[in-house]
This record gives structure tokens, C-alpha cells and sequence, in this order.
């Protein structure tokens, strides 16, 4: 969608400008016929970002156990259906008897604040990405997101391999949703975080590093600096945790290869 606009310059001057605005519906994830979430996100990719969302939320251990996904608009906004099997059912029904509200900020729901420090798992043995990967990944990410390119408004997630060659990248309006895509992207096709690194647009809070550590990440970078549960958090899994990304620089936070 686009719409006619005003712009107005520092000089007193104004102009007539156009501008195209990110996709902002509501998406509600059903697992077997429960209803879980209605998340505030971008259409598209959503059969990904229900995996995703399974796997960071514990619903799921892999992609395998997240079948039968169906997509469907309604006049309200979308609804995503899907089955889970294995760990998934008990941990459904429990959660949908107590959840009263949900919310991509990822507090809403939660009963305790005991439930916040539930110990992640550790991350596997990995090597220390070398920055000169990290530049490369940063140089060429703008090129895979047609959405902020048109709209300079969405959040992207990538898996960058190694050497600094991006893998798959998924853009939402949401930060935790660009993610969330981004890992049922790579369940899906079979694709490790690990080698490699997770690089995110978004603010690094301690979801996106939970998110990143239960998607399989071994290393994470992200463009702002962390929050301090997200040190915290990044620290006690072994996430190697890289911050401040820019072109000429970027700072070790975390160095889990070191463990």
C-alpha cells in the first residue's frame, strides 16, 4: 500500500512524496485446533514463522513436528494452522489453559517471574567468527530485503555462513518475528545455524538471543547493543554475541568459543 504525502525540508521548503508502508496484520497460530497466539506481523512467510514460533517457544524440536501448516485469510487478519506432535501437546494444552494474553515482547503469559530464567540450553562447540565476515554479511544484507528497501521499515534476520556469504534471510514488521521466520525457514530446508551466525537488524533484548540459542544459533550478531539479560542470557548458554555491527566495526560482547 502507498499513499500521497507532503514531505517537509529543513529549508521551509516542502514536496510531494510517496511512500509505501511495511504490512501490519494480525496472525493468529492455531496448533491442534487450540488457539495459541495472535500475533501483531508482516503476511508473508508465515508457514515459516509458525515453525519458528514452535521451536522458540519450546512447542517443537524440529520442523518435523510441526505439520499440516494452513494459511488462511480472513477478514480479521490471517490464521495459521498447524499440528504438533511429540513434546509439543502436553506443553500446548498446559500453556493454552493458562495463557490469557500473548504478545511478540514475549512477557505477556508468562505466570512467574521464575518462568523467565529457565536455563537455556547450551549451545554447541563452535569457532570465533572472524569480523571481516561480519562486514561482508553487513555490505551485502540490504540487497536481500526488497520490504526495507521499499519501506525502510522492516526487521530482518539472516543466516550468514562462515565466510560472510548470506544463506536466507526472512523480514518482518516485528523483530522476534523476523527471527521466528528466519528459523522456520531453516528447519524447513534442512539448514544449521551453526556454522555460521545468525545476523539481526533488530534490538538485541534477551528473546532475540533465547530465539537464537533455541533455533540452534551458536553466534549472534546483532546492529544495537545488547540489553543486560541478553548478556546475561548469551553468557550462561555460550552464544558468541557480536554488537554495534557496522560497516568498519563491530564488538565482541560474549566470545563463546572460548569455553
Amino acid at each position: 500500500m502507498s499513499i500521497a504525502l507532503t514531505e517537509f525540508m529543513a529549508d521551509g521548503t516542502r514536496r510531494a512524496a510517496s511512500r509505501a508502508w511495511v504490512p501490519e496484520v494480525p496472525v493468529a497460530l492455531e496448533f491442534n485446533g487450540l488457539s495459541y497466539a495472535v500475533m501483531m506481523a508482516t503476511p508473508q512467510d508465515l508457514e515459516d514463522f509458525a515453525i519458528g514460533f514452535a521451536l522458540a517457544e519450546g512447542l517443537a524440536r524440529s520442523a518435523a513436528d510441526c505439520t499440516d501448516i494452513a494459511v488462511a485469510q480472513v477478514d480479521a487478519g490471517w490464521i495459521v494452522r498447524a499440528t504438533l506432535r511429540g513434546l509439543g501437546i502436553d506443553k500446548l494444552t498446559e500453556r493454552v489453559r493458562t495463557r490469557v494474553a500473548e504478545s511478540s515482547c514475549g512477557l505477556c503469559g508468562i505466570e512467574n517471574l521464575a518462568a523467565i530464567n529457565v536455563a537455556l540450553p547450551l549451545v554447541a562447540a563452535h569457532d570465533r567468527i572472524e569480523p571481516k565476515a561480519i562486514f561482508s554479511a553487513l555490505s551485502a544484507l540490504r540487497d536481500y530485503q526488497p520490504l526495507t528497501r521499499a519501506t525502510d521499515g522492516a526487521h530482518a534476520a539472516a543466516w550468514v555462513d562462515a565466510a560472510g556469504r548470506i544463506g536466507s534471510v526472512r523480514e518482518d514488521v516485528g523483530r522476534h518475528n523476523a527471527l521466528d521466520k528466519l528459523v522456520g525457514a531453516c528447519a524447513r530446508s534442512g539448514q544449521p545455524l551453526s556454522p555460521g551466525f545468525v545476523l539481526s537488524t533488530a534490538r538485541c533484548s534477551y528473546e532475540i538471543v533465547e530465539k537464537a540459542v533455541r533455533g540452534g544459533a551458536t553466534t549472534l550478531v546483532c546492529v544495537s547493543l545488547p540489553t543486560s539479560m541478553a548478556v546475561e542470557r548469551a553468557r550462561a548458554a555460550g552464544l558468541s554475541l557480536w554488537a554495534l555491527a557496522r560497516d568498519d566495526s563491530v564488538l565482541l560482547v560474549n566470545d563463546g568459543s572460548a569455553r
